[in-house]
């Protein structure tokens, strides 16, 4: 048999078995057999690289850095999904989608996977495009890390439609989180804090071939096709069996995941069903998603911008769980807050164990009295950490001992303060002290301040152990050379990082200042004092008087600025910044808006919207207006957006500030 066809032969097989094993989970061969199947095609490609095929299963395992995840916009909007949290809110919901379809509804219920949404593009029933939901508009192309993914079918057979694109969840289960995070325990690194972000960042790790390694799954469950019923599509239900038929990994695989409901009463025994039974799911859930069927319904329906009309998400309770306080440590932001943690006996709650737990601050250990060795009440709700909610008293040990706050830093052992209006004790040696140091640093290259790749929590980690940084300013100073000793840090990843540092020479002087980490000062304030004064110098000579009369800026935030200003560290990391090339001025191009529709009044912008929440600020300084960090006596308008905190909504109804939707605030524009 020619190479050619022998290669396309091990292609097939390779693809129907992989399929069998991670899909079907039935096996009609060994893993060592598959192994030396694997083994000669791997063989045969490498001699053959003009039939290099980006699916072939010799693909599953990575390999190779991506640089950069490319933008793209969706073919179809990925919208959000409303939440419903009670029963009484899913009966009117169905209710009203009764009212409002013509004829019978059937609704569709299936689990909400607390996972990463994902969009698979196929052409030609090929694997060509996966884009992360992005702002729902535009994701980020991360189809090499998808391909890692071994229940993500690489090729589709002949029955399925040359052009495909299906939409699902890729999720981590619990057993390959909890052995990702036992691999880390043993190295000495930071565990993990839940499979969803875990998840999420994986799959923008830059090493495909860690991906591989990570365990990651996926169901998929939407069919976009732009005529289905000529595939017999007409509804949801049929959809998710026709991408079974197609080898994808749907609900249909675990009993009871996936059901149609004639009525609301169906509905309603799906979701006690799986208020209990989700405790068995080898996977988290957080949820359960309810769809109206029928195509033909949900276009009559339609949507709004956030989400569509005819779906509906219900939130299961928060859950608990009860276990020993082991001991109570602390930690230190890179702001010198020192946050107490509840270390736990492992409790298993919402389908992962948990081991720690956050207490807050001193007030919230005297307000409960919790003390070590209590048996606690633990809730984990959205918390990245869970919560301690309560102590059983009945079970307090003899002996037990009111709980003394700590009095020094944990990490350098300066003494603690405390403001009389603060809730947080904090070091205040931010210079000295080297958790603050590092997370300085960290908050100096995210995103939204000076947008450094590759220097989150554990590149900031890599590069302090190994002493090449202990300022920011540090940064500017590295080169390629002393970067190849570190482990994983081959040419091309380091060779991205010096790129990474000398492209932040060109991020403006507002966020050049947000990223400076100075104590009070977010990103709404840096942007004002940016605007305001119009380079660094001009901020360093102010007195905070005049700091005060800036809108956005109290009594606390101005003195913040001036004694920050005042530090000769700082005075020294700020010079050495400048001589590397950052950005302390505003340049042109930044000042002045371009209409004056909104002159003289303030907002503030809250909640989730239809666009990034970034563009609706930028839009309101581009036409004039101010942008205020809270709601308070000298906001004027409060554009809420959904799941806006209610006390920000009751606080400017207190205060008679107009809210406006997002809606109402175009109109403005355009008028």
């Amino acid at each position: 048999m020619q190479e050619e066809e022998r290669i396309a032969e091990l292609r097939r097989t390779l693809h129907a078995h992989n399929h069998r094993y991670y899909v079907l989970a039935q096996p009609t061969i060994s893993d060592r057999e598959f192994d030396a199947l694997l083994a000669e095609l791997a063989l045969l490609e490498s001699t053959r690289p003009d039939l290099a095929d980006p699916n072939s299963p010799t693909q599953r395992v990575g390999g190779g850095f991506t640089d950069q995840f490319e933008k793209v916009p969706h073919s179809r909007p990925m919208l959000s999904l409303a939440n419903s949290y009670s029963r009484e809110e899913v009966e009117e919901w169905a209710d009203r989608i009764h009212r409002e379809s013509a004829g019978d509804t059937r609704f569709t219920c299936e689990l909400k996977y607390d996972g990463v949404a994902i969009a698979l593009q196929y052409r030609d029933r090929q694997l060509v495009r996966a884009l992360t939901r992005g702002d729902g508009t535009i994701g980020e192309d991360i189809t090499t890390n998808v391909r890692t993914i071994r229940t993500i079918p690489l090729t589709l057979p002949e029955s399925a439609p040359e052009s495909l694109e299906i939409r699902g969840e890729i999720i981590l289960p619990f057993a390959a989180f909890e052995a990702l995070n036992a691999q880390r325990k043993e190295k000495g690194e930071k565990l993990f804090a839940n499979p969803r972000n875990t998840a999420a960042g994986t799959l923008k790790l830059q090493d495909s071939a860690e991906v591989a390694r990570r365990g990651l799954d996926c169901f998929l469950y939407g069919v976009l096709l732009d005529d289905p019923a000529v595939f017999g599509i007409e509804g949801h239900d049929e959809g998710v069996r026709a991408a079974e038929r197609w080898g994808f990994k749907t609900p249909l695989v675990l009993e009871r995941a996936f059901e149609v409901a004639r009525d609301v009463e169906g509905v309603m025994a799906f979701l006690v069903h799986w208020d209990e039974a989700r405790q068995q799911l080898p996977f988290a859930i957080d949820g359960v998603v309810i769809k109206v069927d029928d195509h033909a319904q949900r276009r009559t329906l339609g949507s709004t911008a956030k989400a569509p009309r005819w779906a509906l998400a219900y939130k299961f309770e928060t859950e608990q769980g009860l276990t020993r306080l082991e001991r109570i440590a602390y930690q230190v932001g890179r702001t010198g807050a020192i946050t107490p943690v509840a270390h736990l006996e492992p409790v298993p709650i919402a389908g992962t164990t948990v081991g720690k737990a956050s207490l807050h601050n001193a007030d919230q250990i005297a307000l409960l009295d919790i003390r070590e060795g209590d048996m606690v009440r633990v809730e984990k709700g959205g918390e990245i950490i869970p919560k301690v909610v309560g102590v059983v008293l009945e079970e307090r040990p003899e002996g037990s001992v009111p709980h003394v706050y700590a009095t020094h830093c944990p990490d350098c052992g300066a003494g603690l303060e405390r403001g009389e209006d603060e809730a947080r004790h904090y070091c205040p040696n931010a210079t000295g002290c080297p958790e603050q140091i590092k997370g300085g640093i960290e908050h100096f290259a995210s995103r939204r301040a000076l947008n450094i790749d590759g220097l989150g929590t554990e590149g900031v980690e890599q590069l302090w152990a190994a002493g090449l940084i202990r300022d920011v300013a540090d940064l500017y100073d590295l080169t390629v050379e002393p970067l190849l000793t570190l482990d994983r840090m081959g040419e091309k990843r380091a060779g991205n990082l010096i790129a990474g540092i000398a492209a932040s020479k060109e991020i403006p002087f507002e966020r050049v200042l947000f990223g400076l980490g100075i104590r009070h000062v977010g990103e709404t304030v840096a942007k004002r004092l940016a605007r305001h004064f119009g380079s660094l110098r001009a901020l360093m000579a102010a007195p905070e008087r005049e700091l005060i009369e800036l809108d956005v800026v109290g009594p606390a935030i101005a003195a913040s600025v001036v004694q920050w200003m005042a530090d000769d560290r700082n005075l020294t990391r700020l010079a050495r910044l400048e001589r590397a090339g950052l950005k302390f001025e505003v340049e042109r191009s930044e000042e002045g808006p371009t209409s004056q529709v909104l002159e003289d009044r303030s907002f503030v912008v809250s909640g989730v919207f239809s666009i990034p929440r970034d563009e609706l600020k930028r839009l309101v300084e581009q036409h004039g207006g101010r942008l205020l960090g809270g709601v308070s006596g000298k906001t004027d308008y409060l554009i809420a957006g959904e799941k806006m905190g209610p006390s920000k909504r009751e606080k400017a109804e207190r205060l008679g500030v107009t809210i406006l939707t997002e809606q109402a605030f175009m109109s403005m524009l355009d008028s």
